[in-house]
């Protein structure tokens, strides 16, 4: 990898759509400077891989988008979340810290240490990933409010079908798929909208296990030109587990995600 801006790809849509597919923990990639603080041999770092990757979301997201009347725009990172995440507050803002599991993890799924680091190595790790992502990230979204006036996140996710140990919420239905939600950016209409898209794979939940969704923070809480939903799939609707292969649900799951982003696009 050469550089912090091959850690993510912006995939332009139509040039009137709304929309950013935003797929933040698809990759296993992992550079050779991150690996150089994990811990774990080479088989034990596959194994925390396969239960921290959401895999093949990003397909998900190609596939929905290539369905949809009107491409949305996609934001994929391409690297590991075990590099940086950059959907977690990079400071004690974030509850995950708890769990070893802030920006920079320091803990695994099951609770076992991944990397040694002080201070200096987590502040270089987010000066090199994840500030330019979120940058990025903030300008992919700001440039879409000057083109089209809104602007709609939707954010592909797949959690587990058993709890991890790492869950701080994890006691609740886990549901097929779980809607998260955001008081001030997810309006009641984009979260019916996504309802009814995926009614057929046997229910929907809010806020469980997972809560909450991404919106970058220039425009978090003050714009409500901002709207944001996260999509968790359960991954037993479409993979095996833990990161095996994908299976024909992955194409039920992109068709609704379709549907989606096509009910949102003409709202």
């Amino acid at each position: 990898m050469k550089g912090a801006s091959a850690a993510y790809r912006l995939v332009p849509g139509a040039p009137g759509s709304p929309v950013i597919l935003h797929v933040p923990h698809s990759s296993r990639t992992v550079p050779a400077d991150a690996r150089s603080t994990i811990v774990l041999d080479d088989a034990a770092l596959e194994r925390e891989l396969d239960h921290i990757t959401d895999s093949h979301t990003a397909r998900i997201a190609a596939e929905a988008a290539a369905r949809s009347t009107e491409e949305p725009w996609r934001f994929v990172n391409q690297l590991s979340r075990l590099v940086v995440d950059p959907e977690r507050f990079p400071d004690e803002r974030e509850e995950m810290r708890t769990v070893g599991m802030g920006a920079v993890y320091t803990r695994t799924t099951h609770g076992d240490h991944l990397r040694a680091l002080g201070a200096d190595a987590e502040q270089l790790l987010l000066d090199r990933y994840f500030h330019p992502y979120t940058a990025a990230m903030t300008d992919a979204v700001t440039r879409r409010l000057a083109a089209v006036g809104r602007v709609v996140i939707i954010d592909v996710h797949s959690y587990p079908s058993e709890r991890l140990p790492y869950e701080l919420h994890g006691d609740g239905p886990r549901p097929p798929v779980c809607l998260g939600h955001d008081p001030f950016h997810t309006p009641p209409g984009l979260l019916a909208h996504a309802e009814k898209a995926f009614a057929g794979f046997g229910g929907t939940g809010i806020d469980s296990p997972f809560a909450g969704t991404y919106v970058p923070l220039k425009h978090y809480g003050n714009d409500r030109r901002v709207s944001a939903l996260m999509i968790e799939i359960r991954r037993d609707v479409y993979m095996t587990e833990p990161g095996g292969p994908a299976g024909p649900g992955l194409d039920r799951v992109a068709a609704a995600l379709a549907e989606l982003v096509d009910a949102v696009t003409g709202a």
